[in-house]
């Protein structure tokens, strides 16, 4: 059996991408492919789409396609129920609430994350050609996989001391302070997770398998958040094949009341265009109605692949690389031109726009760049070499600075 295509749609909340994922998937299961779409999104909407009703577990829609909306309650249960319960009796010691404490000791991101273990558990049932995944509305989430690259240290070399000397200092504390010090099955509990996170990581950096399709709308609110989207993943190590831009007037539509949104949306094409060059930019038209059942998404996948499969990948390699060299960082861009022309910089806070002759780029810079002057650029074997003045080798590395590829 092959590898199975994993499917990453994100995108700003409104942007269309539900139906933009259901769309593709459908056009995949229509191609012959065993295809599951799945929704990790809080606010699911996929049932929605489909004009059906799903579920916690896949549910069968056509030949060749399954639906699910994820069960949140279930998937923290799950894989972060032991923790859970440990932190609550924690708080509760210090004084909490019951109640607030169970609530409290879910952290931030761990929700998104726990659904986002879904995709680990499908990808070694092996029963699935192809996974689409509708995500949560913002690439953000997917930040919180870098977690365990940033822990490994830590639960190579600190975790199996702590969890050795937790057995010998547990009964010393419960005698004396009553205080609920971790039992050995939240130290395997948290071993456990830290596994999973690693392996579903190592899946999702995988370009062969896996790629992240950005689903945008000509709204200049909407391409700023794509655009830290798209240079948080980059920087992360995951591949963006595909920028979807939906809800675009067609031509056809007459001048009068639309003539200043044509304008606009042409304005916001560009910088779109001149923002994630050199990944492929494929457009959907806004519909007459609503994209709500099979037939109207099936429109809508023949309009954004025609002909083509979904499951392909549509750009390899990683646009924007980040490392550290002595006391600077250099970002690298790979750019879609071969002639070293004139180079000029503006930068204003965490942007970035680059003129290259007659070429331009608008870029959002990371947070481990957004402070820092650039000081000057280079361009080389087809890639733009921007640096920055660092704050010295005392002040330690971001560990988000490391090159991703």
């Amino acid at each position: 059996m092959g590898l199975m295509r994993i499917i990453i749609f994100t995108g700003k909340g409104g942007v269309g991408k539900t139906t933009v994922a259901a769309a593709s998937a459908l056009r995949a299961a229509e191609l012959g492919h065993r295809t599951l779409v799945l929704s990790t999104d809080a606010a699911h909407s996929l049932a929605d789409a489909f004009d059906l009703p799903l579920g916690g577990v896949p549910q069968p829609i056509t030949p060749n396609l399954w639906g699910q909306e994820t069960d949140m309650d279930l998937a923290i249960a799950t894989h972060w129920g032991t923790m859970r319960d440990w932190l609550a009796s924690l708080l509760v010691w210090r004084g909490m609430d019951d109640v607030a404490a169970q609530e409290m000791a879910i952290l931030p991101g761990m929700e998104e994350l726990a659904n986002l273990l879904y995709i680990l558990s499908y990808w070694e049932e092996g029963k699935y050609d192809t996974l689409v995944v509708d995500c949560a509305p913002t690439g953000e989430t997917l930040r919180l996989l870098s977690f365990p690259e940033i822990l490994h240290w830590w639960m190579e070399k600190i975790f199996p001391i702590e969890r050795k000397a937790a057995k010998v200092i547990r009964p010393l504390v419960k005698s004396f302070m009553n205080f609920p010090f971790p039992e050995d099955k939240v130290f395997t509990a948290t071993q456990a997770l830290y596994e999973k996170l690693e392996r579903m990581r190592s899946i999702l950096i995988d370009p062969a398998q896996t790629t992240v399709r950005l689903v945008v709308n000509a709204e200049k609110m909407v391409i700023k958040e794509a655009q830290r989207t798209f240079t948080y993943l980059n920087l992360y190590g995951y591949t963006v094949d595909m920028v979807v831009l939906n809800r675009l007037l067609p031509q056809e539509i007459q001048e009068g009341y639309f003539t200043s949104w044509k304008e606009a949306q042409s304005r916001h094409r560009q910088t779109i265009e001149e923002s994630f060059a050199p990944i492929p930019i494929q457009t959907i038209p806004l519909f007459e109605q609503e994209v709500v059942g099979m037939e109207r998404l099936r429109q809508m996948g023949q309009s954004l692949y025609g002909e083509g499969d979904p499951t392909r990948v549509f750009f390899r390699g990683q646009v924007q690389t980040i490392q550290r060299q002595d006391s600077q960082y250099v970002m690298s861009l790979s750019l879609p031109f071969s002639s070293k022309e004139k180079i000029s910089l503006l930068q204003e806070g965490d942007e970035l726009v680059i003129h290259v002759g007659g070429y331009r780029r608008h870029l959002v810079l990371p947070r481990a760049l957004a402070g820092l002057p650039a000081t000057g650029a280079r361009f080389e074997e087809g890639k733009l070499r921007l640096y920055f003045q660092g704050k010295g080798k005392d002040d330690g590395e971001d560990p988000r600075s490391k090159k991703r590829g």
